[in-house]
């Protein structure tokens, strides 16, 4: 059998059990928290005054900061981008009806992320400390562009690649909500944290997706996840640019705004990789055939390999201004 046609009967005989993850893995609509939880209640007589506060506590928050928090905003609102993507990946079938298992969990886990956005956004247009129209327009350059993230409609690479990226938003918010908090700004931290928990929920399910693979297919299981790390893990942001820019222009000066704060970093990047390792037991995989032993041994060796390059690492200390945010001098 071809391993396309086993990709596909792998997908299938997992599809069955894709309800339970959705009961495990993510929360019911109307259990689950709305933006409207955490922002003034434009209905309220004190709407205008609980405004004022977000934008006093917000002038405690500096350049860096708010170029990391305008990226992570605009990333998180190209979920339209996201779910097409993830519909086309072989084993989800979008035309089998509702209850097609794959699809439906594809709908239900962009349904919550969507919500990210949403907070996110209107926390920025209340702040009162970013150019919103420059923002809009980055974000839709970012869905009309579309991305290549290197996994074709292959659903292994897919799975690997959000068992990734989601432990590295859930990274990348946890910490701006931490570095809100002690800026005195609970609202904000409260936000970000409670994103950072749903990114969690969805690695979780993710990174099971894979170990169940693996079991079922561990040849070809690992040969897409070492061909990922060879790709390297590209984050939706490495596709970002400004208005009158190419796209790609402004990943490189986000990354070096969340590298000096420390919001996500090179080494996070490594470490978050030594955890999928351990996780699905890389090292410890036997029976493989040759391909996939190599691919087996780079995966456990890419830790070492990779901590070599990041300690001769230099962030560029300069900052450059984004049109997203004006600058005040603050980091």
């Amino acid at each position: 059998m071809s391993a396309h046609n086993i990709r596909l009967e792998v997908m299938k005989a997992i599809e069955g059990k894709v309800d339970g993850f959705i009961d495990s893995y993510l929360v019911p609509i109307d259990k689950i928290w709305q933006p409207t939880d955490f922002l003034p209640d434009s209905q309220s007589d004190n709407f205008f005054n609980e405004v004022e506060q977000i934008r006093e506590e917000a002038k405690e928050l500096g350049y860096d900061f708010w170029v990391t928090l305008v990226a992570d905003t605009i990333t998180e609102e190209a979920l339209p981008t996201y779910e097409s993507w993830l519909m086309d990946v072989e084993g989800v079938d979008q035309h089998d009806g509702p209850e097609n298992g794959w699809s439906k969990w594809v709908r239900h886990w962009t349904a919550e992320e969507n919500r990210h956005g949403d907070v996110l956004n209107k926390y920025l247009y209340l702040s009162g400390r970013v150019n919103m129209r420059e923002v809009e327009i980055t974000t839709q350059h970012l869905i009309a562009d579309g991305f290549d993230i290197g996994t074709d409609r292959d659903p292994y690479k897919n799975f690997v690649y959000t068992s990734f990226q989601e432990l590295a938003t859930n990274i990348s918010h946890k910490r701006v909500g931490q570095m809100a908090k002690k800026k005195g700004n609970t609202l904000l931290g409260k936000m970000c944290n409670i994103i950072a928990g749903d990114e969690m929920r969805h690695h979780l399910a993710y990174r099971e997706f894979v170990k169940i693979i693996m079991d079922q297919d561990p040849n070809g299981m690992i040969l897409a996840f070492a061909d990922m790390m060879k790709r390297k893990i590209v984050m939706p942001a490495h596709f970002l640019r400004e208005s009158g820019g190419s796209i790609g222009t402004a990943f490189e000066t986000f990354s070096n705004c969340a590298q000096r704060l420390g919001v996500y970093t090179a080494q996070d990047y490594i470490e978050i990789l030594s955890k999928l390792n351990g996780y699905w037991d890389i090292e410890n995989l036997r029976g493989l055939n040759d391909s996939a032993e190599k691919a087996r041994d780079y995966l456990t060796k890419l830790p070492s390999r990779l901590q070599r390059i990041s300690d001769r690492m230099k962030i560029d200390d300069d900052q450059y201004h984004f049109k997203w945010v004006q600058a005040n001098g603050l980091l």
